[in-house]
């Protein structure tokens, strides 16, 4: 390293400190007002609190209907209000849910489901093979207009065998078709509540859970009483509510104070008193999902591929996770975390590179280089749009940050108004699920606007090949692509922190983040 390129990165190391210092002594009123949530503590439970767990989420659920959901807060939500075909074990393996067994035909195109009897809907309505076939062909219905849909869509032909028998015919081999119904796609609405026109799913969850919908009050709190009819082991209490707090400091307060028994998240920057205090047991799991910048392809300066090449140089992801996430994350390059098998180990996350990024800015030939990055209002996300404005400032860009609620930012997503989103995804258990939907041309969560053939015919590909090893292959190829064209500038992969009071017991960390409330137990 010359002289000249170690001035340069003593410099960013000393600004780096100072960005750290001034985002931990937090922001204005005015931020810590928008961000949601009071400095003190508050008695939280509308329930009798013996009976009650109350766990803290990370943001208000914009939407409770799984088939038109995309967040993973409203994951935490369905967990409890309803179920899916095809559960999963901590070492994400396919399990039995509301399907207590399967076969599958020798060439990968025939799914044989059979179907736990004698559970029913929170409305009383049955579940069955045709509630099945109704939900299935909801999710792939195109006024719908379902996210879900890729998850079925190579289905060719449905069938009821009998009351509890459901066949799935597809058009080709499939590999991830048990993995999606593990999620979303696999989770059962009641016919009869999606139907009903007085009934708004979005906001009045209708499942087979084990706790049924009480109450909502938005951007607050849901409220859930144990479903007495429900068919499983009844859960250990009898009231369950999920209080938002985009506020993370807001939200571990509550947590340490008592009004809180579980978090859904937690700032890197607690994690060291939350696991020296005495009162508060720590769960810790690898991540499978991915973290970045979303870039909005058809909007200049995005458009430009050397422009987008430059913002992978640009930033800094070794000091990213050092600073804000106190190495409680590690470095990305793909959609595909280190503990996954897609991950190519050949794509290493490279140092930041000023000059490369600036050379690449100037054959770009590209003047304007102003930019809108949309965050959503939280410390870590203040202080890490903070550092990301000034590592892409330094080599020539014009950053303006711009705070917008989450549910906020989920609608300019699909509306292509954004330039540059501070967006991730809590990941799947297949790699498909953090790759085919987001970069595959028109599909779902491609928000970018991506479109490339050679990739859209690896990701096609690896998910019709059942062979894992080709699979691999495949991925380590598509993990390239996506790394030369750069629609999303992956920064890192955040390990899963879940902290709880130490009379909350059975939880189980699954890698997927979830908590199971029904799992759990209040001593």
């Amino acid at each position: 390293m010359d002289d000249q390129m170690y001035s340069k990165k003593l410099l960013t190391t000393l600004l780096l400190t100072l960005l750290m210092v001034l985002a931990a002594c937090g922001g204005n009123d005015q931020n810590d007002e928008a961000a949601g949530g009071e400095e003190e503590p508050e008695d939280l439970t509308n329930n009798d609190a013996e009976d009650t767990l109350v766990v803290g989420l990370d943001d208000d659920p914009p939407l409770l209907d799984p088939h038109l959901s995309t967040a993973q807060v409203e994951s935490q939500i369905f967990k409890a209000v309803y179920e899916t075909l095809i559960n999963v074990d901590e070492n994400l393996d396919p399990i039995p849910g509301l399907a207590k067994d399967w076969d599958v035909s020798e060439d990968g195109l025939t799914y044989t489901f059979y179907l736990q009897e004698g559970v029913t809907f929170h409305d009383g309505a049955d579940f069955n093979a045709e509630a099945v076939k109704y939900n299935f062909e909801r999710i792939l219905d195109e006024d719908l207009g379902s996210p879900n849909a890729s998850d079925l869509r190579l289905i060719e032909e449905m069938s009821v065998e009998d009351e509890y028998t459901f066949v799935v015919e597809l058009e080709e081999p499939f590999a991830p078709f048990l993995s999606g119904l593990s999620h979303r796609a696999g989770q059962m609405v009641s016919p009869e509540a999606a139907e009903d026109e007085s009934i708004d799913l979005s906001n009045e969850p209708v499942g087979t859970g084990p706790f049924q919908f009480v109450d909502r009050t938005a951007q607050s709190h849901l409220e859930f009483e144990r479903h007495d009819d429900y068919w499983g082991d009844q859960p250990d209490y009898q009231y369950l509510e999920y209080h938002a707090f985009s506020n993370e400091d807001t939200r571990i307060t509550n947590l340490v104070s008592g009004d809180l028994d579980i978090v859904n998240r937690v700032a890197h920057k607690d994690l060291e008193q939350l696991e020296e205090n005495p009162e508060i047991n720590m769960s810790e799991e690898d991540g499978i999902g991915f973290q970045g910048l979303m870039l909005n392809t058809d909007r200049e300066p995005f458009d430009n591929q050397k422009v987008r090449q430059a913002m992978n140089y640009a930033v800094d992801r070794d000091a990213i996770t050092e600073v804000v996430f106190h190495n409680g994350a590690v470095p990305a390059v793909s959609p595909f975390a280190p503990s996954s098998w897609a991950n190519n180990p050949g794509l290493e996350v490279p140092d930041r590179e000023v000059e490369k990024a600036q050379e690449l800015l100037e054959e770009s030939g590209v003047e304007d280089l102003s930019f809108t990055l949309t965050v959503s209002p939280s410390p870590a996300e203040q202080q890490l749009s903070e550092m990301l404005k000034s590592m892409l400032d330094d080599v020539g860009f014009e950053v303006e940050i711009e705070q917008v609620e989450f549910g906020a930012i989920l609608d300019r997503m699909y509306e292509g108004d954004y330039d540059v989103a501070r967006l991730g995804w809590s990941g799947r258990i297949d790699p498909d699920g953090n790759a085919y939907s987001w970069f595959h041309t028109g599909e779902t969560y491609n928000f970018t606007g991506s479109s490339n053939e050679q990739l859209d015919e690896l990701l096609m590909d690896a998910r019709t090949t059942i062979d894992q090893g080709e699979r691999q292959e495949m991925y380590h190829q598509a993990a390239e692509i996506l790394w030369d064209e750069a629609p999303y500038i992956f920064l890192y992969h955040e390990n899963d922190y879940k902290p709880m009071k130490d009379n909350v017991q059975g939880f189980n960390h699954i890698p997927d983040g979830l908590i199971r409330p029904a799992d759990l137990t209040l001593e």
